[in-house]
């Protein structure tokens, strides 16, 4: 079972797309749970997801741990397939709930009603690449499976 879970190839494609992917969700998490990079930390965030958008807090809280420990996770090589799963998930509730009304495009110019769903497509590309492939040959994930 735990070869099966952690099995992962010798390509450095999955190590690189999970890099790609672990380090472009990385400071979402460090906003949400730090304040880094202008966020509004665990506090603020939770603020917003509870009082504005209305998300249950528990829902909340998985958004910003799939954000923070899920990226660290992911950029580690551990649970590789676990931690994409969670990531296509959260995008997909992302697109459906706030940014699926806003249309394609994301807002570079600051003249639309906000951010687009392109952002979220090309992270559910390369999460769908990491749960397909793996952690690839320098993960722990591969590590765990050699075992």
């Amino acid at each position: 079972m735990k070869k099966k879970i952690f099995a992962t190839d010798h390509q450095l494609t999955g190590f690189f797309v999970r890099l790609v992917l672990g380090l472009l969700l990385l400071p979402h998490g460090l906003q949400k749970t730090l304040g880094l990079f202008g966020g509004y930390g665990f506090t603020g965030t939770m603020g917003y997801f509870t009082g504005v958008i209305h998300l249950p807090w528990i829902l909340g809280a998985f958004i910003i741990v799939i954000e923070s420990l899920g990226a660290l996770l992911l950029i580690a090589g551990l649970a590789t397939r676990f931690w994409a799963l969670m990531v296509i998930a959260l995008m997909l509730g992302t697109i459906i709930t706030v940014h699926g009304s806003n249309g394609f495009f994301m807002d570079w110019g600051g003249t639309l009603n906000g951010e687009g769903y392109e952002y979220h497509l090309a992270i559910i590309a390369l999460a769908l690449i990491s749960f397909f492939q793996g952690g690839g040959r320098y993960s722990l994930d591969h590590q765990i499976a050699r075992s």
